[in-house]
């Protein structure tokens, strides 16, 4: 079953809400057979509004709109799709009493503007909210539409993240099963990182030939290259099946740089690792400000292994707080092989850890040279008693620069973890 997807407010185009949601419906569709083949997104206006359902319709026959349900003066998308349908709006007094019921369990008094919420088109279906106060609406073009009506699905919810997903889950996404033939739409991430994705490419091969009929997707970012298998109209079984062979092949052909799946995150990655090494963890940061620490501590639970991190931001505090010798400094630079050695060392010592990590380099935009350009990192890593440090060249601006240092911070480290040395 084909669906388009139209969000609806001005906030949207502005940039100052995330469309959050779209994201979100897509990955609940898929997953029972649902394929959305077009998102729009459109402002708060009653001509957007109904081009952007009227055109789905008749593009794909079946839509789904978030936003505009509320009781302000900008929720019109009701009113809008409402009288696209030719369906009258009636007060519908359940609807209404459940509003006022939750208000009064909430300590507070409906007011006038609310009321507008308890208005259903007639003849459409009411998709229960138990989380807010817009209910969702199934519409569909009924017996006796006025000539010249569209034909086919709108489903409409609020836009609220939350409501919006619940909604999907248990009102929606039963509904739409019903419909889909069976098949589903799925996917699978493998994630890397500390590759290129061009290099990555070409260690892959010929990988799209072999797991047709999956594709397969680069996903570059900050944290490296996420890799997408996907599965297009398969039986659930088959699907799985063919997912998990791929999975497989992709982790075997990636290497070292594949470091997990799914929503695998490396900081978490780091923690299991020390726990299966009874290993306490500790940071030293320089140009990364405290990223690497606060991704672990990000993790619930991580205080059974992380006893904490030093921000030595300036060669005093290296000094003082790490034990680096100035001489070190003065001889090699702050942004240093021996430095981040000898950082790592330090919070070894001055932490009682069991291995460290630590970094230090030039994030810009300006401290670069021609022998240590802006993006220079050298990181530290120390495990049972062994020090030794990486060096790489990152590109892009500084916030891309420390984002990129921290990950790989917590790649090196979880290598060594791994390695049993």
């Amino acid at each position: 079953m084909n669906l388009e997807l139209v969000t609806i407010g001005t906030e949207l185009l502005l940039g100052f809400t995330v469309d959050t949601n779209g994201a979100e419906i897509a990955r609940a569709l898929s997953a029972i057979g649902v394929r959305i083949v077009r998102r729009t997104s459109v402002s708060d206006s009653p001509d957007a509004i109904r081009t952007a359902v009227r055109d789905a319709l008749e593009r794909t026959g079946a839509v789904l709109t978030t936003g505009g349900l509320g009781p302000t003066h900008d929720d019109i998308s009701k009113k809008v799709v409402a009288e696209l349908f030719g369906m009258p709006l009636d007060f519908d007094e359940e609807v209404w009493r459940n509003l006022v019921e939750r208000f009064a369990r909430l300590g507070r008094t409906p007011v006038a503007s609310n009321r507008g919420q308890a208005e259903v088109p007639r003849g459409a279906t009411l998709l229960r909210n138990r989380w807010g106060t817009a209910p969702g609406l199934w519409l569909e073009a009924p017996l006796g539409a006025e000539a010249g009506a569209p034909r086919g699905l709108v489903i409409m919810l609020p836009g609220v993240p939350g409501e919006m997903r619940k909604l999907v889950e248990h009102e929606v996404a039963p509904r739409l099963a019903e419909r889909a033939a069976g098949a589903v739409v799925r996917s699978r991430l493998v994630r890397t990182t500390g590759i290129p994705e061009s290099t990555l490419a070409e260690r892959l091969g010929d990988v799209e030939r072999e797991i047709a009929p999956l594709t397969l997707a680069y996903l570059p970012g900050l944290e490296g290259v996420d890799l997408r298998l996907s599965a297009w109209e398969l039986r659930p079984e088959e699907a799985d099946r063919r997912l998990t062979a791929a999975a497989a092949l992709l982790r075997e052909r990636g290497g070292e740089q594949v470091y997990g799946e799914g929503d695998a995150d490396l900081a978490a990655l780091v923690l299991d690792a020390a726990r299966a090494r009874g290993a306490r963890l500790a940071t030293a940061e320089s140009c990364t400000g405290g990223i690497v620490g606060a991704r672990l501590t990000e993790i619930p639970g991580s205080s059974d292994v992380y006893v904490g991190g030093v921000v030595c931001y300036s060669d005093e505090l290296k000094t003082a707080l790490l034990g680096v010798e100035p001489a070190l400094i003065q001889a090699h630079g702050a942004v240093s092989e021996p430095v981040a050695v000898a950082m790592a060392a330090g919070a070894v010592e001055r932490l009682g850890a069991d291995a460290t990590v630590s970094v230090t380099g030039i994030a810009g935009p300006a401290g670069g040279s021609e022998a240590k350009p802006v993006g220079t990192i050298w990181i530290g890593v120390a495990v049972d008693g062994r020090v030794e440090a990486r060096h790489i060249l990152l590109p892009r601006d500084r916030h891309d620069i420390r984002a990129r240092a921290a990950q790989m911070a917590l790649f090196f480290l979880l290598r060594r973890l791994r390695s049993g040395s």
